[in-house]
């Protein structure tokens, strides 16, 4: 006997989930391009090639930037094209999923499970691999609802905010974005910091998406149609 296959994920979400696929992809490698301006990293206000920066690297190879050879000019014009667009595409998910109650009923913790002895069998279910079945497997446990409250509604925003607060621009217009997070080289260290934080993200969840069955997730994704996993046996 099938299984079942029911509805998974509103067109909202899918939408988003794509849209965010390729934006991050272009915020990414295009950030790499205009890091490898000047591969350095400082904390406070001021940051310069006398200063000792907390971090310093080599640059980034052009397999891995946008555009694929050295160009801050085209690096800072895919960067500063795809950014706003990120983020009201952000800030409108975020809006609607209030409004259709998704992070409500999918994402909100109930009541035991950030119970410690909870928490610690999800953990130790992630690690052998024990995936739910069934009507569970639409259900989002303590682990998934973390990482993506934390993205949306931490690491997402964060990576903005800093983004704005490198730009004389928005310095002028909000001038306490410098304030908040330190100075202008803070600001950059953090925006690098929570782009690999973004990265290391993207590999976790694309393990569980192969790891789960890659089909059946992807669909999911693109059609909203989700086959539910039999049981185990």
């Amino acid at each position: 006997m099938s299984s079942a296959t029911v509805r998974r994920h509103r067109l909202s979400t899918r939408l988003w989930h794509w849209l965010n696929a390729v934006l991050l992809y272009v915020l990414f490698t295009s950030g790499l391009g205009i890091f490898n301006a000047h591969p350095r990293l400082y904390w406070g206000q001021y940051g310069a090639n006398f200063d000792r920066p907390w971090l310093a690297l080599e640059r980034f190879g052009s397999w891995v930037t946008l555009p694929a050879h050295y160009n801050l000019a085209l690096s800072r014009h895919w960067h500063l094209t795809a950014a706003p667009i990120f983020a009201f595409a952000l800030l409108g998910y975020m809006l609607w999923s209030l409004v259709n109650r998704h992070v409500q009923r999918d994402l909100a913790f109930r009541r035991g499970e950030l119970v410690p002895g909870h928490v610690w069998q999800d953990i130790k279910d992630h690690a052998r691999l024990r995936f739910p079945t069934g009507e569970a497997a639409l259900r989002y446990n303590v682990l998934q609802k973390a990482s993506y409250v934390g993205v949306i509604f931490v690491l997402l925003p964060l990576v903005i905010l800093t983004g704005l607060t490198m730009s004389p621009g928005m310095n002028a217009a909000w001038p306490w974005l410098v304030d908040l997070f330190g100075g202008r080289q803070s600001a950059r260290s953090i925006h690098f910091i929570a782009a690999f934080m973004l990265v290391a993200f993207f590999l976790v969840h694309m393990t569980m998406v192969l790891l789960a069955g890659p089909v059946n997730e992807i669909r999911s994704m693109i059609t909203g149609r989700y086959r539910l996993p039999e049981p185990r046996r």
